[in-house]
Formats: C-alpha cells, structure tokens, sequence
C-alpha cells in the first residue's frame, strides 16, 4: 500500500490544535480565499486535461456516472433509518450528505496520484461537479417525501447552481478549457497548479480545527455513526471502482471516481439541506461527514480505493 502523502499530516495538526485547546485559528478570511483557490484550481486543472478530449467523448461517459451516483443516497436513506433509527429528515439529510461530493477529498486524491507520477481523465472534475445535482435532490426527496408543506425547489436549484463549490469548480474547467484549447496556460500553471499542494496543506489545518469541534456530535450519537461514516463510503467506492473499469477509465481515473463515490460533502450539502429540510439536525449530518469519514478518507481511503482501482483493472 501506497505512503500517505505528507499534506494530509497537516489536518492532524489540526485535530490536535483543537483537542489540545490551542489558540490557533486560521481567519476566515483566509479559510474563504483558501477555499476559492482550491475549487478554481481543481477546475482549472481539469479543464487543461479535458482540452485533450472531444467533448462527445467526454459527456455519454460523464452522464452516465452522475445518473448512477444518485444510487448513493437512495442505498444510504434505509440504512440511515432502518438500521440507524434516524427520522426521516435525518435520515434524507444525511444520505444527501453522502450522495454529494467532497472537493478537498479529491483534492488529496490528485495529490495521491501526483505522488505515485499517476494521472486521471481531466473530465473527472465535471464529474465531481455535475454529481452534487442528484444527491441533494434525491435526498430532499427522501427527506421530505409525505411530509407537510412544500419545498422551494426553485431557491434550492438555484443554491445548488449557483452555489459556490460548483460556480467556481464549472468557472475553472472552461477557463482552464480554453487555456488548453489555444495552449495559453503558462501564464497561470505557476499559481493554480505549482501552489496547489501548498494552498492545500492550509486548508487540510483548517478542516483539522473544524473536525476536532464535530467530535462530541460522533459520540453522543453512539457508534453507529462511526460504522457507518467508514463501511458505507468503502462499499460506494466498490461500486465506483467497478463502474470505473467497466468504462474503461485510467487506472488514476478508476481512483479518483471511488474517491468520489466514497466521498462526502460537507460545505454544499450543509447549505442546500438548509434550505430544503430545515427540519434537520446539521450537527448529526456534518458530524458524521467531517468528524468521521473525511478523516478516514484521507488517510486511509485513498491508498485502498487505489488498491481497488488496481483490482478491478487487472479484471477488465
């Protein structure tokens, strides 16, 4: 199994800074343009690998992923209700969580394969992109089915849309796009793509601080949700890993698409899950995501969702 990449160190030092009660704060301020940077830098990147495709090339494949992505939450709700004995909003709350994508987990997914000389389709990041959609519609479907009242189904499409994760990701792959198309992109690889790894290892502290506050959410919910953060990402990336071969993905590819399944929001979900079920408890949903399987993923889920990518390529 593969070394975890130096970078994700930096999210331990920021658990610890919480645990340990120390005075460190990143001021949002920073926290913001930090978060900026990721999200068009991710893009960007992407939009410079996907100039390499045609786009008919790209959309059947990129389509086809994001329909099946909306399984996620649908395997999720039962689980979180039946199993978990969560109420229905919780149990839509959460599964949207689930169903939705983290950018900073794929973020260390590319530093992973940045690490091991691997690479991935560029057409990855809309992929990211277009899989926030069904997830937080199916789980406000799931949350809200047979409920009183009316959800505002516009304003949500509209946060989702327009929110920021997915109008900065989608900026930077046409720009990036472009960049690739006219081959204009020195101009701007030695700000989004050499400070990448930098710009990351600030943010990863900062998520270390905001898990560390998450973490009496985790134990006073008892263990299921500790179970249930790490096996049900595992099985989601199974099933992207199986579905990134049968498509003839890359190796790095395969990867990076269980990192997505796997994966779980925790800054767009949050907001869209506002809008649309406010009836649930935010604390049980990000608890769970934040506290529990971002950690997990970065440190011990990427190298096994690479392992997974290597099985199932040597299959198909």
């Amino acid at each position: 199994m593969a070394t975890i990449q130096p970078v994700v160190l930096f999210f331990v030092l920021g658990v610890l800074a919480g645990v340990l009660k120390s005075d460190l704060k990143i001021p949002e301020a920073l926290y913001k343009s930090l978060s900026i940077f990721l999200l068009i830098a991710i893009g960007f990147k992407g939009g410079v690998s996907m100039a390499k495709y045609e786009i008919m090339e790209v959309l059947p494949i990129a389509l086809s992923m994001v329909v099946l992505a909306a399984l996620i939450p649908l395997t999720a709700y039962p689980i979180l209700k039946k199993v978990g004995k969560f109420n229905q909003a919780d149990s839509g709350a959460i599964a949207a969580h689930y169903g939705s994508v983290s950018a900073v987990t794929f973020a260390v997914g590319i530093a992973f394969l940045d690490g091991i000389k691997e690479t991935s389709e560029g057409y990855m990041v809309l992929i990211m992109a277009l899989m926030e959609i069904p997830a937080l519609v199916t789980g406000t479907i799931l949350a809200r089915r047979g409920a009183g009242g009316s959800t505002q189904w516009g304003k949500l499409m509209h946060e989702i849309l327009t929110g920021t994760s997915i109008f900065l990701m989608v900026g930077g792959v046409i720009v990036g796009y472009y960049a690739g198309m006219v081959k204009l992109v020195s101009p701007l690889d030695k700000m989004f793509m050499d400070l990448f790894m930098g710009v990351l290892a600030l943010f990863l502290l900062e998520m270390g601080l905001l898990a560390s506050a998450r973490l009496s959410a985790i134990r006073a919910k008892g263990p299921f949700l500790l179970g249930f953060g790490i096996l049900f990402p595992l099985t989601a990336a199974f099933f992207g890993a199986f579905l990134g071969a049968i498509f003839g993905l890359s190796l790095g590819g395969t990867m990076m698409l269980a990192v997505l399944y796997a994966s779980c929001s925790y800054i767009a979900a949050p907001a869209a899950m506002r809008i649309a079920v406010p009836e649930a408890d935010p604390a049980v949903s990000i608890g769970a995501s934040l506290g529990v399987t971002f950690p997990f993923n970065i440190f011990i889920g990427v190298p096994i969702y690479f392992e997974m990518a290597k099985f199932f390529k040597a299959m198909f």
